[in-house]
């Protein structure tokens, strides 16, 4: 698979939905990650990413406005241990609570499917970064309904040993705006990360190519792989 130019990937459709990336920084020395939310109804544009202990929730940006929380309120990152876990939904919970019980990431979301937002049956995606003693490997994963067929779940976990400097790997939950949202296919994207990336420039690079009327909110993290010490930023379009 050859790289394609992160921007242009993010600009190629108005509407990916729900975005995941991670990577690995150009110089070999961070983990990369960044994930971010859009909406077309005022209910999902109605939210913000905040600070929750080492990860982070969404909220409610007007409460007044808030009329179901139940698929758009969630954590969509959580630190457990040496491992970062990044996901559009409430899955991140099962993911957190089942390995603080010993499975694994693809075990416990054996216990998840997509998301039952009939007829889209948006896709859960997933990913989980672990960082320790200077090594560092990733994997991602998508639970969608079989070409839209809710009667069956079709589970794909990708794993990425050692991952190669300047490269990421992106995964979202639509393939571009429609309706029904048609869902993504085939496995992430490869994507550059470019040499000059700093976590501002990385975070201005991915939000400037978002849909200016769709996009929500991104949150970026960068991982020291060396130390395990990580940096972050919010960005709301709701301010």
């Amino acid at each position: 698979m050859k790289a394609v130019n992160l921007e242009a990937e993010l600009s190629s459709t108005t509407y990916p939905g729900r975005g995941i990336i991670i990577g690995r920084s150009a110089d070999g020395k961070k983990a990369v990650t960044a994930y971010f939310i859009m909406g077309r109804s005022e209910n999902s544009r109605n939210r913000v990413f905040v600070t929750d202990g080492d990860g982070i929730r969404t909220q409610a940006f007007d409460p007044s406005k808030l009329t179901d929380p139940s698929l758009i309120i969630y954590a969509p990152v959580r630190v457990l241990g040496n491992s970062t876990i990044v996901t559009n939904g409430d899955q991140t919970d099962t993911i957190y609570e089942l390995m603080e019980k010993g499975q694994t990431f693809e075990q416990s979301l054996r216990t998840r499917e997509f998301e039952p937002d009939a007829p889209n049956y948006t896709p859960r995606i997933s990913g989980i970064m672990n960082v320790e003693n200077g090594k560092y490997d990733y994997a991602m994963s998508i639970l969608k309904s079989n070409q839209g067929d809710p009667s069956s779940c079709n589970r794909y976990t990708f794993a990425y040993e050692n991952p190669k400097a300047g490269e990421g790997r992106f995964i979202h939950t639509y393939q571009m705006d429609g309706n029904p949202l048609p869902s993504y296919e085939g496995e992430p994207t490869l994507v550059d990360l470019s040499a000059e990336d700093t976590l501002d420039s990385f975070a201005d690079r991915v939000w400037n190519s978002l849909n200016a009327d769709n996009k929500v909110s991104l949150f970026v993290r960068f991982i020291d792989i060396a130390t395990g010490k990580a940096e972050s930023k919010i960005i709301n379009k709701n301010n």
